[in-house]
């Protein structure tokens, strides 16, 4: 069977991930990690996006659920609601995108919890495929999502943390494609553990802010393709950030933003890597059949150093009205050579808020070159106060 448009999902991931590292391929060194559903490790957000794809330690928005969700104890507002969308390789297709629905709600009347959720949903477009003399036979619109929820909650005044359960869902469409009969979908579960710290030390006369955060994210079970046939390991990942605010003048803030990140997944095993065929498939049969937590400590044997990526980032905002943002993104040529500049501007009125980000990759014919995201987020609290409502 041909397809007009590649339906691989990993594939077309993968890609998009490391296609500008492809000089290196043949490097002994190189060696990108696989994972199921890779579409969890996407920024959602305008805002994350262009500083750098970081958040573990800047201040709480709507869009924490991704970053770090233990921030809404911290949130000003009562409850907020963002919607982002994502083009997503529009280099190379036009109907890939990512839609994502985040928001939160402070409960109690002491301000110092909050409960949160948030919906993805990773489309990769309409897939035609023909059989052997070039006819369709299927028209199929392969998709990923997931649906999580989470609760925070202050331990102390400058510290707080969350945890997060997630449901995933992965349809790529294999099975009614081939039409084999065996099931096209698949799921798994998995659950985020959070901190956040902020304090507020003066430096001179002036009052700034200073935040540590972390996010240990999609701890959970396999996603299982093929009646388990196909296992494959969950984008497991742990997020260090942190993000420091002064101010230059009245109104006139800026941020400054350190992420450091590390999947923990274990490394596939490479052909060239063994003597022959058959240590070569002893050693992928473990890999296959390795627990997903025993995965995570069998990463820590990996290079720790080119598994780590680094985010830096900025944010000028004025009156809190207006906002320039931008950082740099880096992952090492060996693990994927995903390494861009992310730009972006906010605008907030009365309750509403608008966030833009423009992505420009460094790397030569990266697919992920000219990424936008869009992102509109609601005050629900300052909604309420607009009504009248008290």
């Amino acid at each position: 069977m041909k397809l007009f448009k590649s339906i691989l999902a990993i594939t077309m991931m993968a890609a998009a991930l490391s296609a500008a590292a492809q000089d290196d391929i043949k490097d002994a060194e190189f060696n990108p990690l696989t994972t199921g559903v890779t579409s969890l490790s996407i920024t959602p957000d305008a805002r994350g996006a262009s500083m750098g794809d970081l958040g573990a330690a800047t201040e709480a928005d709507a869009n924490s659920q991704f970053w770090n969700p233990s921030k809404y104890a911290f949130a000003y507002s009562r409850a907020g609601v963002s919607l982002s969308y994502t083009p997503w390789l529009r280099k190379i297709v036009n109907d890939i995108y990512l839609a994502n629905l985040a928001g939160y709600y402070k409960i109690g009347g002491s301000d110092n919890q909050a409960i949160s959720a948030s919906l993805r949903y990773f489309s990769l477009g309409e897939v035609q495929a023909t059989d052997g003399d070039g006819a369709m036979i299927s028209t199929i619109n392969p998709f990923e999502m997931a649906v999580d929820a989470g609760y925070s909650r202050k331990l102390s005044e400058k510290f707080a943390m969350g945890v997060t359960l997630r449901f995933i869902y992965s349809d790529l469409g294999y099975g009614s494609m081939m039409n084999t009969g065996e099931s096209s979908s698949a799921t798994a579960f998995a659950a985020d553990i959070s901190g956040y710290y902020t304090t507020y030390p003066v430096i001179g006369r002036n009052e700034c802010q200073w935040s540590l955060g972390f996010n240990l994210s999609n701890i959970g079970s396999k996603v299982n393709y093929n009646k388990g046939n196909d296992p494959a390991y969950l984008p497991a990942n742990i997020k260090l950030g942190t993000a420091f605010t002064f101010p230059l003048a009245d109104y006139n803030n800026l941020t400054l933003a350190f992420d450091a990140n590390r999947m923990l997944v274990p490394a596939k095993p490479r052909l060239n890597d063994f003597e022959d065929n058959l240590a070569y498939d002893d050693a992928l049969e473990e890999w296959k059949n390795k627990s997903s937590i025993t995965g995570i400590f069998d990463s820590f044997k990996d290079n720790f150093a080119k598994r780590i990526t680094y985010s830096v980032g900025a944010e000028y905002a004025y009156n809190q009205q207006f906002f320039l943002r931008g950082g740099y993104y880096y992952e090492s040529k060996y693990a994927g050579n995903r390494q861009y500049f992310g730009l972006g501007a906010g605008f907030s009125l009365n309750v509403i808020k608008i966030d833009a980000s423009y992505m420009i990759a460094t790397a030569q014919n990266s697919p992920l070159d000219q990424t936008l995201r869009f992102t509109l987020s609601f005050d629900l609290d300052g909604i309420k106060d607009l009504f009248g409502r008290n």
